[in-house]
């Protein structure tokens, strides 16, 4: 075809058929279909956030005063996360790098607000929220993401020197140690484990070799078991989960041991959605801590296992990112979140089932806390902002991020 014989615009202009061309191709990339780990991801977070709310729903409608507040305010939390999850997948990568000493920044600086009388909050020992203008919340949930992601910065740039202990321990365990004590000093010792527990699954995941692993693991464990041995009521629900049958169920086991005839309670197929006999004022913290408990009791084993099911198939995506991966920063950001989330997701069921002592850790998703629920559900559109650089699950569809290559021919080959 020559230049005369090209198509023309209604103006009589030539019209080129590599920028429509380019339109085609850019219109097909935002209709490709999500990867596996999108999926994956995206439907156990969506899932196990609704089956928190009506969770909560259940175990706070024994309330008398206002049966219905809390769930509530746990479904405003809902309708805020679930789309800023998906706002936050559509970042780009270098974006949460960038971002990532401001984040750590910013999250340190406000969990030491609860250090401020008059701004903090106590609840059962723990002094580790805040309440602004009528708002309460817990500053350390935003404290995990954005020290995982900073981490996950740090090591990456440090990425040929990792066979070298200072260079992995400086700054990365100096901070790390900073961080958490912050957390401590508000006497949170759960919290504090699961920090700790992401910065070893950060530490894992990067690559470092296992000699050099091993003293940031055995340094945590020892600032754990220092901090536990240092007060006589955390001693106590130690002792407890240990000798269950030494402890006095009217006073240190009261909740524990409620916890557990629950579950009990509940059988093979559960009393029925709505008919807890627990959270009628036996259970405390049956919307909270516990809610694994109300889970067994009214939906049963099966409820249980559906629970677990979903945070495995979570666990499954957020792994096969790690495995595909060949940037190191998604490949630790990745491990530190799943560890994170996983690891405190398997303390909280462990604390109900009286394999771990009472450390008052959320179930991720599903415990009543708007913080905890909004964090949770920013760190999986970190994670879903990762599964977009992975391939599609169509194998004939092309890579994200890649414009295929299309051959067309040009004015010199026309004419001839």
């Amino acid at each position: 075809m020559t230049q005369r014989n090209r198509p023309r615009s209604a103006d009589g202009e030539p019209v080129d058929e590599r920028r429509g061309l380019a339109a085609r191709v850019t219109l097909g990339r935002l209709f490709t279909p999500p990867s596996t780990e999108f999926v994956m991801i995206a439907s156990t977070a969506v899932l196990l956030t609704l089956f928190g709310l009506v969770m909560v729903l259940s175990a706070t409608s024994a309330n008398p005063t206002a049966p219905f507040d809390d769930a509530l305010k746990q479904g405003i939390f809902a309708l805020i996360g679930l789309p800023l999850m998906l706002l936050i997948s559509r970042l780009p990568v270098k974006f949460f790098g960038r971002i990532a000493w401001p984040a750590l920044i910013l999250a340190t600086a406000m969990q030491l607000l609860v250090f401020v009388p008059g701004i903090r909050v106590s609840s059962y020992g723990n002094t580790n929220w805040i309440k602004i203008a009528g708002f309460q919340l817990q500053p350390s949930e935003f404290l995990k993401l954005a020290l995982v992601l900073w981490i996950a910065y740090v090591l990456l740039r440090k990425q040929a020197r990792l066979g070298i202990w200072h260079h992995v321990f400086i700054p990365v365990v100096p901070v790390s140690i900073l961080v958490i004590g912050t957390v401590i000093g508000g006497s949170d010792l759960g919290t504090a484990m699961v920090l700790v527990l992401a910065v070893l699954g950060c530490l894992f995941f990067s690559g470092v070799k296992l000699r050099l692993f091993i003293l940031p693991l055995v340094l945590g464990v020892i600032v754990v078991l220092f901090y536990a041995l240092s007060s006589e009521n955390r001693m106590t629900r130690i002792l407890a989960a240990l000798n269950p049958e030494a402890c006095d169920i009217k006073d240190e086991c009261y909740q524990a041991v409620h916890g557990v005839w629950g579950m009990a309670n509940g059988g093979i197929f559960g009393v029925g959605l709505g008919n807890s006999q627990e959270k009628y004022g036996w259970l405390p913290a049956a919307a909270n801590d516990y809610i694994f408990a109300i889970v067994g009791e009214e939906l049963g084993l099966i409820g249980s296992l559906i629970v677990l099911a979903l945070f495995g198939t979570f666990a499954v995506g957020a792994f096969h990112i790690i495995r595909k991966t060949d940037d190191p920063f998604i490949r630790v950001a990745t491990g530190g979140i799943v560890v994170w989330i996983v690891g405190q997701a398997l303390i909280n069921i462990g604390v109900v089932l009286r394999v771990f002592p009472v450390l008052g850790v959320p179930l991720p998703f599903m415990s009543q806390g708007g913080t905890a629920l909004l964090s949770v559900l920013m760190a999986c559109g970190v994670l879903l902002a990762f599964a977009r650089t992975m391939p599609a699950s169509d194998p004939s569809a092309p890579e994200r991020g890649k414009v295929a290559r299309v051959s067309v021919p040009s004015e010199r080959s026309e004419t001839k």
